[in-house]
């Protein structure tokens, strides 16, 4: 593993920088739940496709730089250091249109993955059901065929950005007489469409950008299918990869951060940054962030060389959501009755550990819970049996529901 950049990878590096210094927005608004950062993150998304900085690895002729992945992997790292607008479209670009281009049709691909890059059409991704929980191939959503049209009825929970959405990737299950895995079609649908109602999710972090959608005689046609009737699951697993990548490096605050508050908060022993306990938190915090980061450098390696990652989204993904919560519960004590405040105007270090602490718990399941991800990392890397599955060759529609 190669620490360094290649010289090809430093001269990219430098200009992708030296275009962010001129390019970036000064103090860009964050919450696209509002006109305004909505469209401050259109704005920012349109200005990186024209430069060629949007969709790094995708080809030219759709919208993308035409790139290699490890240009794509520095530039995000470079853009990480900036305070750039939000990011509403990392589910669609990150998952749902990646999945169109890997198994739609060519005239969808024509029709989406341009608007996509350029930042006029925003995606969801419509799998986690309320009985499924972390088990994708237990959606129960049906579609029922109607001549060219399926009519689809049903339930989904936790799909981020639902209500200001444009389109959505949609896991139903076409055959109920197959085992789970095997009666599952994917559609992409309008969000505007009749009979869709979307109900935003009040979360404790004050926001409510997860959202429960039913649908209630919905239509669509044929030609919305993306891959073949009955293959759903084998799509899926397209989007689901896709979404390890996307997610696998979380943001929030760093070990840094918390080394600031501390030597800014008194102890009646003294600054807290001299406290033995919490000195030795924090080197355990640094080892963890320098393992991810060498991860991220593998990962980044693997593609210079052409090669295909391995398991390291899995880990990022384990790791990173735990340390977040860790430092900003630790960091919430020791500003003790200030821990309370979470208005930024008024909270310790602009309320960026409060903001943490609320949106921990959610990273530790969105795009996978923790049980899922230490599952892959056991089956697929460490080579232990999988787990004993009872359903496995019984027809959906006999599973016990527990009812």
């Amino acid at each position: 593993m190669d620490f360094n950049d290649t010289p090809e990878e430093a001269e990219y590096r430098a200009r992708a920088r030296d275009w962010l210094q001129k390019n970036v927005p000064k103090s860009p608004p964050h919450d696209t739940e509002t006109p305004t950062g909505m469209a401050a993150a259109k704005a920012w998304q349109r200005k990186k496709a024209e430069a060629g900085y949007a969709a790094i690895t995708w080809p030219s002729e759709w919208g993308g730089g035409g790139g290699a992945p490890w240009q794509a992997v520095i530039f995000g790292e470079e853009e990480a250091a900036f305070e750039t607008p939000g990011n509403p479209f990392v589910i669609g670009l990150g998952m749902c249109v990646p999945t169109v281009m890997t198994a739609g049709n060519d005239v969808d691909k024509t029709r989406f993955v341009r608007p996509a890059v350029l930042g006029e059409e925003i995606w969801c991704q419509l799998f986690s059901e309320p009985g499924g929980g972390s088990d994708v191939a237990a959606a129960r959503t049906r579609a029922v065929r109607d001549g060219d049209d399926w009519v689809i009825n049903g339930q989904k929970v936790w799909t981020s950005g639902a209500h200001y959405s444009d389109f959505g990737l949609l896991l139903v299950r076409t055959d109920p007489d197959a085992p789970k895995h095997k009666g599952l079609t994917m559609f992409w649908l309008d969000m505007k469409s009749p009979g869709i109602d979307i109900r935003p999710i009040h979360q404790m972090s004050g926001a409510s950008n997860f959202n429960e959608v039913y649908f209630n005689d919905v239509r669509v046609k044929d030609s919305q299918r993306v891959g073949a009737l009955n293959d759903g699951w084998r799509v899926s697993l397209v989007t689901l990869m896709n979404e390890r990548l996307a997610v696998g490096g979380l943001g929030g605050p760093s070990w840094r951060a918390i080394m600031r508050l501390a030597q800014d908060v008194a102890t009646l022993a003294g600054p807290a940054a001299k406290d033995a306990g919490l000195r030795e938190k924090i080197a355990d915090w640094y080892v963890q962030a320098e393992g991810l980061k060498y991860t991220r450098y593998r990962t980044q390696t693997a593609l210079s060389r052409g090669q295909t990652p391995g398991p390291e989204s899995s880990i990022g993904k384990v790791v990173s959501a735990s340390l977040m919560q860790d430092m900003a519960n630790t960091a919430l004590e020791l500003e003790d009755q200030f821990g309370i405040i979470s208005d930024p105007k008024d909270a310790p270090m602009a309320g960026v550990f409060q903001s943490a602490l609320l949106s921990a718990p959610g990273m530790r399941i969105a795009g996978g819970t923790d049980e899922i991800m230490r599952n892959i990392i056991a089956e697929r890397v460490l080579g232990l049996p999988q787990d004993v599955r009872l359903d496995k060759d019984v027809p959906f529609k006999d599973v016990p529901t527990g009812r």
